[in-house]
């Protein structure tokens, strides 16, 4: 029947089309339905982040989804190539940087050890060996940085993509429409009802609607600890370019810049409460990015801000990282958000992750049961000490 299916997968983005993706090349050979309300993607989470790609993380479970992801990026382009035709996705290993002020060391060497001891290959720079990466940059302020030169950017919008065709390839079909609600029964998940009042039923359901997924999930009297923060992002060029190409720099202050072409992105944390909104402004470039930039690197004093956009993060507020798995009290049920914007870096291994649980009921490739739902409740949580 139609409003039938073995799989409902709640959002199109990254995530949710990277877990359709692995369950079918994974040899789930049941129906996979994928409800997207954003056709075009317009105000999707994946295509509105700025793209970065690290490593750097500071617990293990980080650091096992980024070098899982790292693979299968460096080999993205041909492996989900279609009748020939290779799926682009601009990855750019330039490294991503860590820039440190004196009293960030001592952390940043704590950082190194546990990154050396996983499989990472950073490595902590002093003061002057940062002018060989940024020979522009102005270090009078600044002890050294913690640096991996493996990592770097890539094009959201081009991987979201790439996963989505080749699920559709293998049978996963996008429904175009809002789920407004989830079904249940005592405690089993039945399927989703949409805004337009229609009902599709499935024994699985898998929650990746990001931002909107918390709303969602409380309605079923099931909440997680995940709010919509909207984060802005600035695209400008300069006068003079400079004479390398950026890693995807972070500064002490928050604020980081890459590469974007020959034009460059910015952006920072600020602090904001919660909403679902898409406004940006030229005056937080202004006020908040542009002195730290011009300050950073004398080449950017002269900036010209030629746009600008703003995407939500699925902010998860207790520890700031994935919510992973099935739902204790509601059987059928998986979640997939929480990400606090690493969800781009990680959708490969969280694909992949969580086919292997919906399928078999055990994790293989990597054991995410720290991310679990269940972790808030037992007092577990994730502390990511590297948090933008």
């Amino acid at each position: 029947m139609k409003n039938k299916a073995d799989i409902i997968i709640i959002g199109g983005g990254v995530i949710g089309s990277s877990i359709a993706y692995n369950l079918l090349n994974d040899g789930f050979n049941g129906k996979v339905l994928v409800f997207e309300k954003d056709g075009i993607y317009e105000f999707a989470s994946t295509p509105r982040s700025a793209g970065g790609f690290r490593q750097l993380y500071t617990t293990v479970i980080n650091m096992q989804l980024s070098k899982y992801s790292l693979q299968i990026y460096k080999n993205f382009s041909k492996d989900m190539a279609i009748d020939g035709e290779e799926v682009e996705i601009d990855f750019k290993q330039r490294g991503y940087l860590f820039l440190a002020r004196d009293e960030m060391m001592l952390r940043f060497e704590q950082h190194l050890k546990l990154q050396n001891e996983n499989g990472i290959n950073s490595q902590l720079l002093e003061g002057n060996e940062l002018l060989k990466i940024i020979p522009e940059l102005n270090i009078n302020d600044l002890a050294g940085g913690l640096y991996c030169n493996e990592s770097g950017y890539l094009d959201p919008y081009s991987v979201m993509q790439g996963y989505i065709k080749y699920a559709k390839k293998l049978g996963a079909e996008y429904v175009y429409d809002e789920v407004d609600s989830l079904l249940t029964e005592q405690d089993q998940i039945k399927g989703v009802r949409l805004a337009n009042g229609s009902e599709y039923f499935a024994p699985i359901v898998v929650n990746c609607a990001g931002a909107w997924a918390s709303i969602l999930s409380e309605k079923a009297n099931l909440p997680l600890p995940v709010v919509p923060l909207p984060r802005q992002i600035f695209q400008f060029d300069i006068e003079k370019p400079l004479k390398r190409y950026l890693p995807l720099t972070m500064d002490p202050t928050g604020v980081y810049f890459r590469h974007e072409g020959e034009k460059f992105i910015s952006g920072y944390a600020e602090e904001i409460e919660p909403s679902i909104t898409f406004k940006w402004s030229r005056s937080a470039f202004v006020e908040n990015i542009w002195p730290v930039l011009a300050n950073r690197i004398n080449n950017f004093e002269k900036a010209k801000i030629e746009r600008g956009w703003s995407g939500l993060y699925d902010f998860n507020t207790k520890d700031h990282n994935a919510i992973l798995g099935e739902y204790p009290a509601m059987k059928g049920y998986f979640v997939a958000f929480g990400f606090s914007g690493h969800g781009m870096q990680q959708a490969p291994a969280v694909g992949k992750c969580l086919s292997e649980l919906i399928r078999t009921g055990e994790y293989e490739t990597l054991d995410l049961k720290p991310l679990r739902v269940e972790r808030f409740a037992e007092n577990e949580l994730v502390i990511e000490d590297a948090i933008y």
